[in-house]
């Protein structure tokens, strides 16, 4: 039947979030973060939330677009494909955040349909924290095709960081952060869906991305980094050691990286982060 275009540009209901410590902290131990930022309280800022931590706040908002009986989406033929975060204000421990979700765009694509959904996430006194917008890809029954661009030589990259995601990530991870599609956790329905087996979770990926980017670039100070974006390649695979590599861009304060698997192969790509003062 594919997506309901009807409900383009629905509006739901706003859903409420209260942060934690114990959460926050879970989920920087679930992409073996070691930032004293999100585990030390006895700083004048107090502990922060790592910045991805926005869609563990909205997960629930998300969720009530993605289970939606109207919109017709089938979760196992879900893929999350792109992921753009912008950071207006850090999350912190006490925050009650309330974010509301709205359908932005559906899409034909070859293969199957996209599905982009704005969340707005903003704390206890009305601020906006941060601004997500969340692309999936749903797969029909063909196979979706890539687009390949000639490029010239790539220039050696400002920083390269590896990374290696352990044999329990993916179930770490869904703990943490709620997300627990069953292809990221169970073996037999990950291959049902048409995976090699249990897949890391998009997210979790680019919770590494940014350890990479917030250690080299950022100076290990979370609150400089300004907006994230991805688009997710390839799925990472537990046991896997990626690398991200990352290049100044034209304007200052902005960066391209690019994250690879261990055969050199694209997971990240592209990648683009703005970094900017202390929030």
């Amino acid at each position: 039947m594919g997506l309901n275009r009807d409900l383009l540009g629905k509006e739901y209901d706003p859903q409420a979030y209260v942060v934690s410590a114990e959460a926050t902290t879970a989920y920087a131990r679930a992409y073996n973060e070691d930032n004293a930022w999100f585990f030390e309280a006895d700083r004048p800022a107090g502990i922060l939330a790592p910045p991805l931590f926005g869609a563990v706040a909205s997960w629930l908002s998300l969720m009530t677009v993605v289970t939606d009986a109207e919109l017709n989406v089938d979760v196992l033929r879900l893929v999350h494909s792109q992921q753009d975060m912008r950071f207006f204000h850090p999350i912190i421990p006490g925050d009650m955040i309330t974010s509301t979700a709205r359908i932005v765009a559906i899409e034909e694509q070859p293969g199957g349909e996209s599905l982009a959904v704005d969340l707005h996430c903003c704390n206890q006194t009305g601020e906006t924290v941060q601004r997500i917008t969340f692309t999936a890809f749903i797969r029909g029954q063909g196979r979706r095709s890539r687009t390949r661009v000639a490029t010239g030589e790539t220039p050696e990259p400002l920083h390269r960081v590896s990374q290696t995601i352990d044999a329990d990530q993916a179930f770490r991870y869904a703990n943490a952060s709620g997300d627990r599609n069953p292809i990221h956790i169970d073996e037999d329905i990950a291959k049902l869906a048409g995976l090699p087996g249990i897949i890391v979770h998009g997210l979790c990926t680019l919770a590494f991305a940014s350890k990479a980017i917030i250690d080299s670039v950022c100076e290990k100070d979370p609150r400089r980094l300004r907006r994230l974006s991805a688009g997710f390649a390839r799925p990472v695979l537990p046991g896997q050691t990626i690398t991200t590599a990352i290049w100044p861009d034209t304007n200052p304060g902005s960066y391209r990286y690019e994250t690879v698997n261990p055969s050199g192969r694209a997971v990240i790509k592209p990648g683009y982060a703005e970094i900017g003062g202390v929030l």
